[in-house]
């Protein structure tokens, strides 16, 4: 039997993937990494506060850095990947390599409507609905591309989603 040693959770932002993360880490007892949460953690500052002062490019830097860190830590973990992570192709690779990858999916509708009026989240500071369409339809084709796994959460609860994985995830051990 082979164990799955880590889910890394990918999607948009609003997917849900912080606390489907959270829920499915506790449920398994495997620790649980969000990629913002610990860029923010390692910097001292807030996801904002760095694209404001230092840019976009200075952000996924930290993110890919948290990214590699979560993805080559010992033992189990539940990984919620920064929705934006997946363009640097290293990045993908590192994805790629480091466990069961679950695709959280969801309509730019449902993510509009559970980002609101994005704040916080600074690639949405103008127009939030047409740009996570836009951007939604840039990345939908790499996760699809990474997915293991792909759950449609529009009408799912968090505590749905994460049973569906864990049942995935004892199947895929089971089976392997």
């Amino acid at each position: 039997m082979t164990r799955i040693g880590r889910v890394l959770l990918i999607g948009m932002m609003g997917v849900g993937k912080s606390t489907t993360g959270r829920l499915l880490a506790d449920r398994l007892g495997w620790p649980y990494l969000d990629s913002d949460d610990e860029v923010e953690r390692q910097t001292g500052r807030t996801v904002p506060e760095i694209w404001k002062e230092d840019g976009e490019s200075a952000f996924r830097a930290e993110e890919s850095k948290v990214l590699a860190q979560a993805c080559t830590s010992d033992g189990p973990a539940v990984v919620s990947v920064a929705g934006g992570a997946v363009i640097d192709p290293d990045n993908r690779a590192l994805i790629r390599r480091s466990g069961l990858v679950v695709w959280l999916r969801a309509e730019a509708a449902t993510l509009s409507v559970r980002v609101g009026s994005g704040a916080g989240r600074p690639l949405l500071e103008a127009h939030p609905a047409s740009v996570l369409a836009r951007l939604l339809g840039e990345r939908a084709p790499i996760y699809s591309e990474l997915a293991d796994l792909v759950f449609d959460v529009d009408r799912m609860s968090p505590a749905q989603v994460a049973n569906g994985i864990i049942e995935a995830v004892r199947e895929r051990e089971v089976s392997a």
